[in-house]
């Protein structure tokens, strides 16, 4: 197994530790462990594909795991926020339906010996979401804060952008899904047309 490989599968089991840190009250310091945790896991996926790419260590097992690893971290994350109730149920349905969208694509795909792998629209989606994730994490820690809480009150720009901000932003995430989803679907109508 290359190293960006390894990466992708690091990424995979660091979900279970941040789910742990993110779902469990009593652990002191939680929420500040699962944003870190998030935040390692989110740059072993910048940092898998570059790796991948400049060494020219591009794999099948790859193209089918690293997608499959940041659905894994972005689900645990969005279901973990709904429970908080950071995130509507709504938003975080469409994102999953739009998954499992194109996991049944390219599982189509795959059993026709064809490998469908991330697009750029699919690339700026899972960014985005990350993005938008980590800002209503960090939303998470203030809040669980006293200290933090004042801080950001007394703070006119740190108050408006945390009202704000991280919803606008997972609302966006939320758009750019549904374009990414109907991107794959055009781009590979010919998987469904050959069944």
């Amino acid at each position: 197994m290359n190293l960006a490989n390894k990466l992708t599968m690091i990424r995979i089991f660091l979900v279970p530790v941040f789910l742990v840190f993110i779902t469990v009250k009593e652990i002191p310091y939680g929420s500040i462990i699962a944003t870190i945790v998030f935040v390692i896991a989110s740059l072993t996926d910048q940092l898998d594909g570059h790796i991948a790419r400049s060494r020219n260590q591009i794999t099948n097992f790859g193209k089918f795991m690293d997608p499959l690893a940041d659905k894994l971290l972005v689900t645990a994350a969005l279901v973990s926020l709904v429970e908080l109730k950071l995130v509507a149920g709504w938003a975080v349905v469409v994102i999953l339906a739009r998954e499992f969208a194109v996991s049944g694509l390219r599982t189509l795909a795959a059993s026709d010996g064809i490998v469908i792998a991330a697009s750029w629209w699919g690339k700026i989606k899972t960014v985005t979401q990350m993005i938008a994730i980590l800002l209503l994490l960090l939303k998470v820690n203030i809040n669980t804060s006293a200290s933090a809480i004042s801080f950001v009150n007394n703070n006119s720009f740190l108050k408006g952008f945390f009202t704000y901000v991280p919803e606008t932003i997972m609302f966006i995430a939320v758009l750019i899904t549904i374009v990414s989803g109907i991107d794959y679907f055009i781009k590979n109508k010919h998987v469904i047309s050959m069944k």
